[in-house]
């Protein structure tokens, strides 16, 4: 006999339904009756032996309420499941019982959330020209004078300050008109700074200060004044003015190392100059591709986005929340630094890191991955057997060259095939990555409309020749016409 009388679904805006389930009478008691068995199996009632006593003991012993919970919550294991299956529902987490409606009849109204549902649009008439620039030979240059500065040896110099010393200098910031110790607003002995004409936001007291130092010498003194504007962001320095005085007690210069087949060596950069010009150019080609390939993409996703209808409930959301707090938490304890005091250094608590940044995080991170795999799904791709072979070796390689060696592994062969296919199932989660980056990349550009019409284009040429060709051959097979010579005549043949 069916134990479900009646299912009601009303679907919500937040892609959720209320599911209202009702049940026959004779299901609830026969649910209470379980319930007290299970309670008097669990405990001692006088006089009886575990599970033997009858049920009105076993409702004065553990109450009325007792049982109906216990009934509850076998009725939700064996009725859940069986709601869903007949209202043709796809959970997309975990449903909730919001409340038991009535006892009589039993009637109990859950919360479900649904699947995520995405709808792409027309996405293949989207077009996001991609423009990448490779790095030219004055950008290699930069690079190269980059690297000849980290690089560069510094020791101490009897010379006025140039551009790119290191120096420490005691430095005393006092406000103009101010008496006491009110009057100091800024000051570090001994303190070192990097002497640099570019312009750095970070730059303490006040930006292009360091500058200001540029010829002065050991042991000499100066002051410079700054006068800060009405929106500054310390109160305490708004339309104030501050007398600086700087005095110099360490210079040190920077030996700026040749470019030559030495320096080419030193980096592991190939031998020669030459050689090092080629692969630093194309080291930067390859972070100018990523760096421009991660912006093109993104835009190009969130332009897909603009098309589409993307549905998901709360709980959904609420789990790729909890995994980008998680993401950042491990990454800065890679780094050193508990979570608890990077918010504290932000000045903020989890709640607002959570609605300021984390959650806003988590939506775009959530809606570019469903519309990733909506895309993968919907162009069919597929991986080849001998492209994921080669995406699999050249993974191994790159462990290999850290160090890794399966046959090394712990545990056995058990414990090489699990590696193994985790390695597997990672390089075919890259190259389905790379083969549906391609393949936006193409439809964007227009590059794969273009080649369908090709394709097309060629099939009807071959389906023509084909035709062609089983013409000519029908043509030839028909049989042909034999000319029988006529008989000669008697005077003829005599």
């Amino acid at each position: 006999k069916d134990t479900i009388l009646k299912i009601e679904t009303t679907p919500r805006e937040d892609h959720q339904v209320t599911m209202t389930v009702e049940l026959e009478q004779d299901k609830m008691e026969g649910a209470k009756r379980r319930s007290a068995r299970q309670l008097a199996k669990r405990g001692k009632i006088a006089g009886f032996r575990p599970g033997k006593a009858p049920y009105n003991v076993i409702v004065q012993q553990y109450g009325e309420q007792a049982i109906i919970e216990g009934a509850v919550d076998i009725l939700l294991e064996e009725i859940y499941p069986k709601a869903l299956e007949e209202a043709e529902l796809e959970p997309g987490a975990q449903g909730s019982l919001e409340e038991m409606e009535s006892l009589e009849p039993p009637k109990f109204v859950f919360t479900i959330p649904l699947r995520p549902e995405i709808d792409l649009g027309d996405y293949r008439k989207i077009r996001v020209p991609y423009k990448y620039k490779k790095p030219d030979e004055a950008e290699v240059d930069a690079k190269l004078e980059e690297l000849q500065k980290m690089y560069a040896n510094t020791e101490e110099v009897e010379r006025p300050i140039e551009d790119g010393d290191y120096i420490k200098a005691d430095v005393v910031g006092k406000k103009v008109g101010a008496e006491g110790d009110d009057a100091i607003v800024f000051e570090k002995l001994d303190h070192p700074f990097f002497i640099t004409t570019e312009k750095r936001e970070d730059e303490e007291p006040f930006v292009g200060f360091v500058k200001k130092m540029i010829g002065m010498s050991v042991g000499e003194s100066k002051s410079t004044s700054k006068k800060f504007s009405k929106d500054h962001e310390d109160e305490n320095l708004r339309e104030a003015s501050v007398k600086y005085k700087i005095t110099v007690n360490v210079v040190h210069g920077s030996t700026i190392p040749e470019l030559d087949d030495e320096f080419a060596k030193k980096l592991g950069a190939g031998e020669t100059v030459a050689e090092m010009r080629e692969i630093i150019g194309q080291d930067l080609e390859r972070e100018s591709v990523s760096e421009y390939d991660d912006e093109y993409f993104t835009a190009l996703i969130d332009k897909i986005k603009e098309g589409a209808t993307i549905k998901y409930p709360p709980q959904i959301l609420e789990r790729e929340v909890e995994m980008v707090i998680a993401d950042m938490s491990q990454r800065l304890s890679q780094q050193g630094m508990e979570f608890e005091a990077y918010l504290k250094m932000q000045d903020t608590d989890l709640e607002k890191f959570t609605e300021e940044e984390a959650r806003p995080a988590a939506e775009k991170r959530l809606e570019r991955g469903m519309i990733f795999d909506e895309l993968a799904q919907s162009e069919e791709l597929e991986i080849a057997e001998g492209a994921l072979e080669s995406e699999f070796n050249q993974t191994l390689m790159g462990l290999a060259s850290q160090g890794f060696n399966l046959d090394n592994v712990k545990g056995g062969a058990r414990a090489q095939k699990e590696i193994a296919n985790n390695v597997a199932q990672q390089s075919a989660a890259q190259l389905m990555t790379r083969m549906t980056l391609d393949r936006m990349k193409d439809i964007a550009t227009g590059d794969f409309e273009k080649a369908q019409k090709e394709a097309e284009k060629a099939a009807k040429k071959t389906e023509k020749e084909a035709a062609k060709a089983a013409k000519e051959e029908e043509k030839a097979e028909e049989p042909k016409e034999v000319e029988v010579p006529e008989e000669k005549g008697e005077e003829a043949s005599e």
